[in-house]
């Protein structure tokens, strides 16, 4: 038997986000709406919001502008590398970004694993609290983000990156 998926949908400003946990109640996901790649609720999974208390009261605290850093538990499932990506991206601050090329650096990839990193990145499970929206192409071009440009720079706004 398998363990169950929990879920909850909690309301904000990029749309509902679909959360969801493990049994153990580290989070798996963050999804938006139309993501690329983004979980939709399964009929095997239980609908219970109370694993996601804290997330949504950080959630809420981030989009009030009250909280730069998320502190939640998580459990994310990768192979080795997107791992190594998605762990470069907790150490972008908030309100400030980095290119493709300077998280393939910070892993220890070539220049030409770029792509792949970019690949990665696209593949993120937890958006907006492991920070992708905050990685930007070389020449500063907003490229990329699973859960739509328009949110990516609504995300890079909120943190003051962007003019608002």
């Amino acid at each position: 038997m398998t363990c169950p998926t929990y879920w909850t949908s909690v309301p904000g400003p990029l749309g509902p986000l679909l959360l969801t946990a493990a049994p153990t109640g580290e989070l798996t996901s963050l999804s938006v709406p139309g993501q690329k790649g983004g979980r939709v609720v399964r009929d095997d999974w239980r609908r219970d919001p109370g694993p996601f208390r804290e997330a949504e009261e950080q959630l809420a605290a981030y989009f009030a502008g009250e909280l730069k850093e998320f502190r939640l538990t998580w459990r994310t499932e990768g192979t080795a590398f997107r791992e190594k990506v998605w762990a470069a991206l907790d150490d972008i601050p908030y309100g400030s970004t980095v290119t493709y090329g300077e998280i393939a650096a910070r892993i220890g990839a070539p220049r030409a694993a770029v792509r792949a990193v970019g690949g990665a990145i696209g593949a993120n499970p937890l958006l907006v609290v492991r920070p992708c929206h905050r990685v930007i192409g070389a020449d500063g071009a907003l490229t990329g983000y699973a859960g739509g440009l328009d949110r990516k720079i609504r995300l890079l706004t909120h943190e003051g990156v962007l003019p608002s």
